[in-house]
Formats: structure tokens, C-alpha cells, sequence
């Protein structure tokens, strides 16, 4: 990257764009950007389509604290093992957990999901972010284990949240 941004005369303007992600959040995106810093150019992020912020915000979940943790491990037994770990987090913070998977590998991640998960915890599965495809469905991980889906290859972001502290949180806001 470096040498690309080395060719172009210093009035042209460089810009990295995503369909329904954030150049640069879980993108590789972020490279270009880390070159360009280290070239001294100014660098400028636009306000567009974040498909993490729209998964977040229609999942009915905290929005106040949340985790995004990209992709997980790809085996089996660490990745349930993060599961547990940011599930605990999720109760212990009210804090809402969200991850990334690639579309061929979607349908093994939910299962992971929803066989490590505790049958209380809220599971939201987002799929084709702003695309004429989309869906955002957020259940107890109990209703998804009697109703599993196919999420076949599509994009698809998964956010869960520990019962517990998203009962907690809605009932501080009631207080108020």
C-alpha cells in the first residue's frame, strides 16, 4: 500500500469504501489507513452504513456497553471456551457481545452459539445489513434451540447478551 499511496500526487483524494460494513472496523480496510498515517497524510472517516451499529441497534440490546470481538476462533472447543468467557462478561457489565463469522462457516458458529450459550440468554442473528435480504431477530437462545434456522452464506452478524443484565438494565431504566 505504501508504494501506491507514494505514486499519487499529494491534490488527490483516496477514498476506502464497504457495502454495508466500515472500511477499516473487521476490514482490511484498516491497512490502508494504518499506511497512509505513516505516510503523514491526513486522514478523514466518513459517516456511513455501519452494519455492527445497525445489527446493534436492532437488536432491542445494550447499546450503552458492547463489545464487538470480530472473528473467533475458528476450533471448536476455543471458541466455545470465548463464548462462555463473554457471556460471563455480558452478565457481569450488562454488556452486549458481538462477533463476526464468514458466510461459509455462519451455520457452524450458530451452532456453537447456541449449544454454549445459557437457555436465557438473548441471541440476536443480523443478516444482509441494508440489503433487500435483511433480518434482525433477537430470542432467548432457548426459542432458538427449538427453532434453529439455515443462515446458509449470508453476512451475518451475531450479538447475544446475558438475560440477567439486560433484566437488570431494563429495569434501572424503569426506575427513572
Amino acid at each position: 500500500l505504501e508504494g501506491f499511496f507514494k505514486k499519487l500526487d499529494t491534490e488527490v483524494s483516496v477514498g476506502v469504501l464497504s457495502d454495508a460494513g466500515c472500511p477499516g472496523i473487521a476490514d482490511p480496510g484498516a491497512l490502508a489507513v494504518a499506511a497512509a498515517h505513516e505516510l503523514g497524510m491526513t486522514v478523514k472517516p466518513m459517516v456511513g452504513a455501519s452494519s455492527l451499529l445497525l445489527a446493534l441497534m436492532g437488536s432491542g440490546m445494550s447499546g450503552q456497553s458492547f463489545t464487538f470481538h470480530g472473528y473467533l476462533p475458528v476450533d471448536e472447543q476455543p471458541r466455545a471456551e470465548f463464548i462462555k468467557r463473554s457471556e460471563a462478561q455480558s452478565g457481569e457489565f450488562s454488556q452486549t457481545q458481538m462477533a463476526i463469522e464468514t458466510p461459509y462457516r455462519n451455520q457452524v458458529f450458530f451452532n456453537t452459539l447456541i449449544k454454549t450459550l445459557k437457555p436465557s440468554t438473548l441471541l440476536c442473528i443480523a443478516t444482509e445489513m441494508t440489503g433487500a435480504a435483511e433480518t434482525i431477530r433477537t430470542q432467548a437462545v432457548e426459542v432458538w434451540r427449538r427453532n434453529p434456522i439455515e443462515i446458509g452464506k449470508r453476512a451475518t452478524l451475531f450479538l447475544w447478551q446475558a438475560q440477567a443484565s439486560y433484566e437488570r438494565k431494563i429495569g434501572s431504566n424503569k426506575k427513572r
